[in-house]
Parts: C-alpha cells; structure tokens; sequence
C-alpha cells in the first residue's frame, strides 16, 4: 500500500529489521525502567504462562526484581487479560480499554461463534449477559463461581459453551490468586471497569489506529500483514487505519521490495550492532509478532520451536536470532544448540543462565517442566548443560 505522496525512499535489510526489533524490544541493552514503564515500551507481554512477563522483564530490565511485577498486579497498575490473538498478554493498566477496543472485532467473532453457538447462543444473548456478569465480578471471582453464575441464568447444557465465550469476550481481567508467578493456573477473573461493551462487528477506527502507532514503535518497521497478525485483525482495517495515519506514519522499502511501515524517529541500528545472548521465555512477544517471523526465527528452526499445538519453547537468542532451546534441570539449565556456537557464545549464554537460575531459584526452579515432552522430538545436536 502507498499512502498519498509519500515514497519508500529508505531501504532496510533483513539484518537491520532484526537490530531494529531488539532495540525497540529492549533486547540489545537492559534498561534501568519501572515495570510498567517497560511493559509500555514493549506493547505488550505475552502471559499464556504465569512465569512469561516475568522471564521476558528480566530479558529486558536492568536488575529486574520479580517483586515490582507480583505489586504492579496486585495494584492493578499492570493487567492480564486477553487481548491480540485471543491471547492472554500483560499490559500497562492504562492501554487496556484502547488494545481491547481495537482487537474486539476478532473477540466478537471467534468467542461468539463456535461453541458458544453451538449451546444455542446468540451474540444478542452475549450482550444481555455481559453486564450482570460484570457486576457479579465486580470482585475477584473464581472460574467455578462464574460458571455457577452462568449456569444459573442458562442452565446445565449452555454453561460451557457461554462461559467459554463470555470469559474472553467480557472485558475481564485475570485476578492475581498468588503462587509463584502470581497467577496459577485455575484462574479468577474480575471486571476490567471499561464501561460497557459495545458492538463488537466493527473496530474502533481510533483504537486501531492507536494499536498501530503503539505496534510500530515497538516492533516496527513491519507490513500490513506483520500489524494483522500481532493483533489478528484484517488485513482491510489495518490497510484503512494506515491510510488514515498518512502523515504520522513513514514508509520504507522492505528486503523483498515490499512496502514497510514505521514511526518517524523509530530506532534502527546498524546491521554490525552486537547483539547479546538471551534465554527468552516461552511464547515470547518478539517471537510472535510478525507474520514473516524469520526476523527472529531462522525458517528451518520456526517447526522446532513453534510447535503444532501451539506451544513456543523457550529459546536461545544468540546473534539476535535464535539458535536453540533451554529448560532448567537438575545442576543448571540445559540449552541446545540448532547449529554451532562459538565459545563466546557460550559463555555469553552461561553467565545468563547463572542470572537466571537465580531468579528461579526463589520461585520456580524447574519452570515450563509441563512443556519438557518436547525435547523428545528435537533433532540430536549440541547439548550442554550450562
């Protein structure tokens, strides 16, 4: 897409949209921020996992203290909900209403569909629910208490289906229930207090505009396809919201030709700029966020890492790309290597490692082990124990 009179007179190669991701992703240089600050810089922090945005903070922040992250949800200033790809993401308090504004669309069609339908459910039906649900969650609530709710109003044979639905089309947040992340995994949910839901056909034209801005300055430069995948909107919209952002957007030429989008100002290092090693955590946002993910994933390791369930191993990032998995077991954390690591490599991942054996050490040492099957079905290569 052109936007009126504006040409792609920067060109970018592919290593240099790398170097730009880590930069804008935190991942170049540890920076000395506050929690939410940095969750703000970065968009948005995946949380399938509890252990997740704690992992990806100390990825990122100068001595990162997993405390400030339990008091940032405990106090609400961070928050956990569903949001870009009908995924549970950590963000700052304060962008939830617009992210979710903006990616509602998508909610409205996957949660009210299927097996929400198939109890015999209507989107109308939805509407009428979410208010009472909301002030039933006006505290923290359990997720037996708020099927209990449901079945109550519904009964025995539509209580699956609509709390499947309603959970992640309600404007709910994830209630911290302790533990060593502060969510386990029986979830409580409580009203995210953003006010009704409205129609959810359609997306906010400003949200989603506001979404793009936010996307580009932590993951830019990126295509039209790269935005509707982080988000999973449609092509169409975020097409329409970059034509109405003529102005406030730049555009630049991509490795294959293709047209990119960035903010004016957005960092971009050069192609030489070192990039530490990194043990990222599990479904790490930098990972997931572009449609064309070899900026990060070499193409033969995306099957590797990215499993067919779903599931994204914890990686090792050396040379800004990754280059293997780890996992903790017993005497360090294992890390193996896809290719052939130079020994400053491995050092590079060692004195990682014993940082982050200390940090798991006061809560969970042998994290993700529900997820160590996988290791079974890697190819045999370099394995070290560090």
């Amino acid at each position: 897409m052109q936007g009126r009179g504006v040409v792609c007179a920067v060109m970018i190669t592919a290593r240099e949209l790398n170097r730009a991701s880590l930069s804008r992703q935190l991942l170049l240089e540890r920076e000395r921020l506050t929690v939410p600050d940095a969750i703000r810089r970065v968009v948005a922090l995946q949380a399938q996992h509890p252990a997740s945005p704690y992992l990806a903070l100390w990825n990122r922040v100068t001595g990162f203290a997993p405390a400030e992250l339990d008091s940032a949800f405990i106090e609400q200033a961070v928050v956990k909900a569903t949001l870009m790809r009908i995924t549970l993401h950590a963000v700052h308090a304060e962008d939830y209403p617009v992210l979710r504004a903006a990616v509602q669309p998508t909610l409205y069609a996957s949660r009210l569909g299927f097996r929400f339908a198939e109890a015999g459910l209507t989107p109308a039906d939805a509407d009428e629910l979410v208010p009472g649900l909301l002030a039933f969650a006006r505290r923290p609530r359990t997720s037996a208490e708020m099927q209990a709710w449901v079945e109550e109003r519904l009964g025995a044979e539509k209580k699956d289906g609509a709390w499947w639905g309603l959970k992640a089309y309600a404007p709910l947040h994830h209630a911290p229930t302790g533990g060593p992340w502060s969510f386990g995994f029986r979830p409580s949910f409580v009203a995210a207090g953003t006010g009704p839901v409205t129609a959810g056909r359609a997306a906010e034209p400003q949200a989603l505009q506001t979404l793009i801005l936010r996307y580009l300055a932590g993951f830019g430069p990126a295509s039209v396809a790269d935005v509707a995948q982080f988000a999973m909107v449609q092509r169409a919209p975020v097409r329409e919201a970059l034509r109405a952002l003529d102005g406030a957007v730049e555009q630049v030429q991509g490795p294959d030709g293709g047209t990119l989008f960035d903010v004016p100002g957005g960092p971009r290092p050069p192609a030489d700029t070192p990039a530490p090693p990194r043990l990222m955590a599990m479904w790490d946002s930098v990972l997931l966020a572009y449609a064309d993910r070899s900026r990060v994933i070499p193409p033969a390791y995306r099957p590797l890492v990215i499993r067919r369930n779903g599931d994204v191993l914890p990686t090792l990032l050396v040379d800004g790309y990754v280059a293997g998995v780890w996992r903790p077991v017993d005497g360090g954390i294992e890390a193996t290597a896809f290719h052939s690591l130079s020994q400053a490599a491995w050092d590079g991942l060692a004195a990682e490692a014993r940082s982050l054996r200390a940090l798991l050490g006061d809560r969970e040492a042998k994290v993700y082990s529900r997820h160590h099957h996988w290791w079974a079905k890697l190819p045999e290569t370099e394995v070290r124990t560090l």
